[in-house]
């Protein structure tokens, strides 16, 4: 797996638009906060709107190619997610990034580039986006920032998962790779999956009924493209509630992830909720899930 090479105050990073339209007061300022620290660049056509899109296919796709294609950038940061990107993943020329490695940074509907980056063997940034830089302070833009420039040695406390009174536990050792459910599994049925052989599966979730998070679930696991999957990290799964059925997705994500018989922990701070905490995919990683407690570490 390549590793883009950290940025350095004064990197040329790129913002572009390839999923959802945003809230241009928050990208401004996300916009302000990254060129305090780097040369920004963006085109004016990331503001269009058509309808859920930040502009049609062809403006959006030409607006990423551009950008993976431009060996001076560092980092190219999606403005938002949203939707978007599954529409036009199989019109990029991919290679361009393995060619020009460079960090793309995002999450939700960016988990797009990040399978699309594990596909062609780089390193991706899951983080906030630029919307997400205009939200929050000064302590975020911080960890954002030092993650990209190389603080990626990580630890995280985790809490085990279990089936009844067992553990799904174990150790794992492999690269990180995933993002937001729905979106892997559909990469997935697109066939555009190709997970890292031996790699710890992250996955997060938003606004999702259990059978509908079920029915992501088994879908993966009857596709095949989770054979090989070492460990399995949960990160948020924010406004699944149960419904009238009373289901809790915890028990939904148990019972699915249990036929994987691999290690698997709950509670990694990134995705819809807060904290959203950068985390490096891509790189390797050990997972640690016992009766008493789970861990995940990123050297």
């Amino acid at each position: 797996m390549q590793r883009p090479s950290p940025l350095r105050p004064g990197a040329r990073v790129r913002a572009i638009a390839p999923s959802g339209p945003f809230d241009h007061t928050l990208v401004w300022r996300g916009l302000a906060a990254l060129a305090e620290r780097y040369q920004v660049s963006y085109s004016r056509e990331m503001f269009r709107r058509a309808g859920y899109l930040a502009g049609d296919d062809a403006r959006r796709a030409a607006e990423l190619q551009a950008a993976l294609d431009d060996a001076s950038l560092a980092a190219v940061v999606a403005a938002r997610g949203g939707y978007g990107l599954s529409r036009i993943a199989s019109r990029i020329d991919w290679s361009a990034l393995a060619r020009h490695p460079k960090w793309l940074v995002g999450f939700s509907d960016i988990t797009v580039l990040h399978l699309e980056a594990a596909r062609v063997g780089v390193a991706s940034l899951h983080a906030h986006n630029v919307a997400g830089l205009g939200r929050y302070g000064a302590e975020r833009h911080a960890e954002w920032f030092a993650a990209l420039e190389g603080a990626l040695t990580q630890r995280h406390a985790l809490v085990p998962v279990h089936v009844g009174d067992a553990a799904l536990q174990g150790r794992a050792v492999g690269p990180l790779a995933g993002g937001n459910l729905t979106l892997v599994a559909t990469h997935s049925a697109a066939r555009r999956l190709a997970l890292p052989r031996g790699c710890i599966l992250v996955l997060e979730e938003i606004a999702e009924a259990p059978y509908r998070v079920d029915r992501a679930l088994t879908a993966l696991l009857e596709s095949g493209d989770l054979q090989g999957v070492s460990g399995v990290v949960l990160g948020d799964f924010i406004g699944c509630s149960p419904g009238r059925y009373g289901v809790e997705v915890e028990a939904v994500l148990a019972e699915r992830l249990a036929e994987l018989e691999v290690p698997v922990a709950r509670g990694l701070p990134i995705g819809h909720g807060e904290p959203n905490r950068p985390l490096p995919l891509g790189l390797e990683a050990t997972l640690r899930v016992d009766a008493s407690g789970a861990s995940l570490s990123i050297a």
